[in-house]
C-alpha cells in the first residue's frame, strides 16, 4: 500500500534588492558629529544603501522576482503575497497589492496584503503564510520584507541616522519541507516610545496648515538593547524547546540585523557557535523587516544555504514585538520544472528594475 508523504510549507527561493546609492560612514561624518570609528564600534555598520529614486514597492518587486527565479517555480503558482513593511509609499493600496499587479497576477486567484510589525515583520509574515498554506489550497506564497526607512530619518540625530537603511528581501514558500515550521511570536504594547515613528495626529476641521506632521524614527538605545537581547534569547530557546532540538542540530542562526553588539550579546549569553551566526549588518545597516530575508538571499548566493538545512530566524522590533522560527530549507523545483519558470519582463512592467539598481548581487 502506497503511503503519501506529507510535505510542509518551506522556504525554497530567496531574493533581495538594494537602492543604487551607497553611503559610507565617512560620508555621514561630513555633516554629522560622528566618525567611522564611532559608528563601527557601536553598531558594526560600515556602509548602508539609501533610496533616492526607488520606492518601497519597486524594491519589493525586484526582491520578489529574484526569489521566484531562485525557487524555480512558475510565477502563476503564487497564490499569496504577504509584505512586511512600515514604510509603504501609500497608506492605501498596500505594497503587496502593487507587487501583485507588477508581477502580472491580478487575473489570478492570488490575494495580497501588508502587515505592520516593524523589525519582526518578516517573522510574523512567515508565520501567517505558513498557517494559510496549511489551511487552504495555496500552492506557493511570497513573503517580503521591504523598507524605505530613510524617509523617516532625522539626519541630525546620530543615534538613529547612522543605523537605519533601505532595502528589500523576499522568500518563496512551497510545500516541499519534510518538517513543519516551528514558530514563536510575542508582542507587548509599548506606549512610552522606546522605538517608534509617530504618525500625523488629529487635525482641526477645515483648511489650514498641518499642525501635527508625521515624525521621524525615535529610539531609546539603552532600553532597546536590554529588550532586544532578552527577547531574542527567549525566542531562540522557545523554538528549540518546541522542536525538541539543541543548537547542535541547527545549521545556521540568522538574527535580525539591528546592531552587532546586540547580536554579540545574544551569541555570548547562549554560547552560540559564532561561525553559524550570520551577520551582514556591516554592509547593509538595519533594514528592519527586510534584514532577515536579505540575509537569507545573500546566504543562498554564496552557497551557505543547502536544501534540507535547518535554520533559526529570530528578531525583535517596535511594538514591542519579537519572535523566532525554526525552518527547514525546502527543495527547489527540478530542472524540468525550472525550464519555463524564469521571470521575464512579459510578466509585468519594468521587470528588470531601474538601470543601476542591484536586484540580486552586491
Amino acid at each position: 500500500m502506497n503511503q503519501t508523504i506529507k510535505k510542509y510549507p518551506a522556504m525554497t527561493g530567496f531574493g533581495h534588492a538594494r537602492p543604487a546609492r551607497s553611503v559610507s560612514n565617512d560620508e555621514l561624518s561630513r555633516f554629522m558629529e560622528t566618525s567611522d570609528e564611532w559608528i563601527r564600534s557601536r553598531t558594526g555598520i560600515e556602509r548602508r544603501n539609501i533610496s533616492e529614486t526607488e520606492d518601497t514597492e519597486k524594491l519589493a518587486e525586484q526582491a520578489a522576482r529574484a526569489a521566484i527565479e531562485d525557487a524555480g517555480i512558475d510565477i502563476q503558482k503564487i497564490g499569496l503575497i504577504v509584505c512586511a513593511t512600515i514604510t509603504s509609499a501609500n497608506r492605501s493600496p498596500s505594497t503587496a497589492c502593487l507587487v501583485q499587479k507588477a508581477l502580472g497576477l491580478n487575473d489570478n486567484q492570488t490575494f495580497a496584503f501588508d502587515i505592520s510589525a516593524a523589525c519582526s515583520g518578516f517573522l510574523f509574515g512567515l508565520r501567517t503564510a505558513d498557517a494559510m498554506m496549511q489551511s487552504g489550497d495555496i500552492e506557493a506564497a511570497l513573503v517580503i520584507g521591504a523598507e524605505n526607512l530613510s524617509k523617516f530619518i532625522d539626519w541630525s540625530d546620530r543615534s538613529t541616522a547612522v543605523i537605519f537603511a533601505d532595502g528589500a528581501g523576499a522568500a518563496v514558500l512551497t510545500k516541499s519541507g519534510s518538517r513543519p515550521l516551528v514558530h514563536f511570536s510575542r508582542t507587548a504594547g509599548d506606549d512610552e516610545g522606546t522605538i517608534r515613528i509617530k504618525a500625523r495626529g488629529p487635525q482641526p476641521f477645515g483648511p489650514g496648515p498641518v499642525t501635527d506632521p508625521a515624525g521621524f524614527i525615535e529610539m531609546n538605545g539603552g532600553d532597546t538593547f536590554k529588550f532586544a537581547v532578552s527577547a531574542m534569547e527567549e525566542s531562540v530557546r522557545q523554538v528549540l524547546d518546541t522542536a525538541g532540538c539543541t543548537v547542535g542540530d541547527i545549521d545556521w542562526i540568522v538574527p535580525h540585523q539591528a546592531n552587532s553588539r546586540i547580536i554579540g550579546a545574544v551569541t555570548r549569553r547562549m554560547r552560540l557557535p559564532k561561525d553559524r551566526v550570520y551577520i551582514n549588518i556591516d554592509r547593509w545597516g538595519n533594514t528592519s523587516a527586510a534584514s532577515i530575508p536579505i540575509a537569507l538571499s545573500e546566504m543562498r548566493e554564496s552557497g551557505k544555504l543547502a536544501d534540507g538545512d535547518r535554520i533559526i530566524l529570530t528578531g525583535f522590533g517596535a511594538g514591542f514585538s519579537w519572535g523566532a522560527a525554526l525552518a527547514e530549507i525546502g527543495t527547489r523545483a527540478s530542472a524540468s520544472e525550472t525550464a519555463g519558470a524564469r521571470v521575464s519582463e512579459s510578466d509585468g512592467p519594468e521587470a528588470a528594475g531601474p538601470e543601476g539598481s542591484d536586484t540580486i548581487h552586491d
